[in-house]
C-alpha cells in the first residue's frame, strides 16, 4: 500500500489583497507564522483568510469610519507605536486575522494537524480553535480600545 502525505511548507508569496483603509496581506506571512504546513493548500488557506477578513472588517466597521473622518486613509495612517518598525495596529489586525483563519482550517479540516506533528491529537494541540479565537477577540478589542474582561455586577 502506497500513499501520499503532505508535508513541509510552501514559501511562495501569497498576497490576499483587500484594498483601501485595511491592510492587504501575503498568505505565506501567514502560513509562516502559524505553522501552517503545505497540507493545507493555498485556496483553502485564502478562502479561510478571507472569511476572517470579512467577519474582522464587518466588526471593526465603526472604527475605521471613526478613523477615516480624523483623516487618515489607511489603519497605517491611524497613529500608534511601532514595533519592528510597523504600527502596533497592523500587527494587530494581522493576529485578528491569523488567529481566525487558522482556528477555521483546525475546525473545517479535522484531519489537518497544524503542528505538521502526526501524534498530536486536536485535544491536545498547542492551538485549539477557541484558544486562537479567543486570541483573535483579545487582539480586536485592544484594535478597539476595549477591556479584555467582562464583569457582570449583581
Amino acid at each position: 500500500m502506497s500513499g501520499f502525505i503532505a508535508s513541509g511548507t510552501t514559501s511562495a508569496e501569497h498576497p490576499i489583497t483587500q484594498g483601501g483603509f485595511w491592510p492587504d496581506l501575503d498568505g505565506a506571512h501567514l502560513r509562516a507564522a502559524m505553522r501552517l504546513t503545505a497540507a493545507v493548500t493555498d485556496a483553502r488557506l485564502e478562502v479561510a483568510t478571507v472569511n476572517a477578513m470579512i467577519e474582522a472588517n464587518r466588526e471593526l466597521a465603526g472604527y475605521r469610519t471613526a478613523r477615516e473622518a480624523e483623516g487618515h486613509a489607511t489603519l497605517v495612517d491611524v497613529p500608534a507605536t511601532s514595533i519592528k518598525d510597523e504600527s502596533t495596529l497592523l500587527h494587530l489586525y494581522r493576529r485578528v486575522i491569523y488567529c481566525t483563519a487558522t482556528a477555521e482550517l483546525i475546525e473545517r479540516y479535522q484531519g489537518f494537524d497544524a503542528t505538521n506533528s502526526g501524534e498530536q491529537k486536536a485535544s491536545e494541540e498547542e492551538s485549539s480553535p477557541d484558544q486562537l479565537r479567543r486570541d483573535a477577540r483579545k487582539a480586536l478589542r485592544t484594535i478597539l480600545g476595549i477591556s479584555h474582561a467582562t464583569v457582570e455586577s449583581l
